[in-house]
């Protein structure tokens, strides 16, 4: 469960026999806070995730957090540096001790480039995108799939090496649904735990008899993929307007007429958001065609951002 924490004197703590200073607030979230820590021993900086668990079930959501971060040790997926499990009255918080990022996430950098009314090349682009693909791949390589992907839970590093975080909504790649019970199960979790504009069409309506897999994780990445192209998620002006996601997902991708990206990647991005699931390739096809396009984005001059 992690080594014990205690609250010291002057905004310190002490997490698995190490100490560090709080800095200052980073975030906050519906039942997590993030502040930023100095080790003392290396007097690095970390992003100290705090989650409250009001319930046994939310102690053991973040356990399945710190889970799957213990899952892998890869350049794409942000690791877990320490947690531990606090009790606090009748109540529980989960801390989980994380590197610190100081560039941010992806949703970031594309606000900075939608502000200053310009767009990412393409071979910036694919860039990142092969990284978020390498970290997506190692997780369903293990039998799982994010179900949360999105520009706000990839972090990019100066080298602009992307990062995949947030993994608690993580579960099984193929999830098999027998029967009404089972298909609204999923429905409300997906409800709860994957963000209504980069989730797949099949989990707003799930079947009676179907299998769900890791290929939500596609149709999330074609949104991010969207994101970085034209400064915001294919859906997210329609949740904004409070008009119906469920329903916009059901028809094809429309993909702005533009000049500024290849029919490649464009063509890329349509098979990523096919509506049926059926239809989009997995990881490593993806992968496959990125690495088409890597030698043609290579050889172009990049536009100075």
């Amino acid at each position: 469960m992690g080594g014990t924490l205690c609250i010291c004197s002057r905004g310190s703590i002490t997490i698995e026999n190490k100490r560090y200073f709080f800095v200052e607030k980073l975030g906050e979230g519906g039942f997590s806070y993030v502040d930023l820590v100095e080790g003392v021993h290396d007097g690095r900086f970390y992003a100290l995730k705090r989650i409250l668990c009001h319930e046994r079930e939310d102690r053991k959501e973040a356990l399945h957090e710190v889970e799957m971060h213990r899952l892998f040790n890869h350049p794409n997926i942000l690791r877990l540096e320490a947690h531990c499990i606090i009790e606090r009255g009748s109540k529980w918080e989960a801390w989980l001790l994380l590197p610190y990022v100081k560039r941010g996430t992806l949703w970031n950098e594309v606000e900075i480039l939608r502000d200053k009314n310009t767009f990412m090349p393409e071979d910036r682009v694919v860039r990142i995108l092969h990284g978020i693909c390498l970290g997506l791949k190692a997780i369903h390589d293990r039998g799982f799939a994010h179900r949360d992907l999105k520009p706000t839970n990839v972090l990019l590093e100066d080298n602009d090496r992307p990062l995949l975080m947030d993994l608690g909504s993580m579960n099984q790649a193929c999830i098999e649904v027998t029967g009404s019970r089972k298909a609204m199960e999923v429905q409300d979790w997906a409800s709860q735990r994957c963000t209504i504009s980069y989730r797949s069409p099949e989990l707003f309506s799930v079947s009676s008899d179907c299998v769900i897999d890791e290929r939500t994780d596609i149709w999330s990445l074609g949104c991010v993929l969207y994101s970085m192209m034209f400064g915001e998620g294919p859906y997210d002006m329609i949740f904004q307007k409070g008009d119906s996601v469920a329903l916009a997902v059901q028809n094809n991708i429309s993909i702005p007429e533009n000049d500024r990206y290849s029919q490649g990647l464009q063509s890329l991005l349509s098979l990523m958001m096919a509506v049926n699931p059926q239809e989009r390739p997995y990881i490593s096809t993806v992968i496959s065609h990125i690495d088409v396009l890597q030698p043609m984005t290579d050889g172009q001059a990049t536009t100075k951002i």
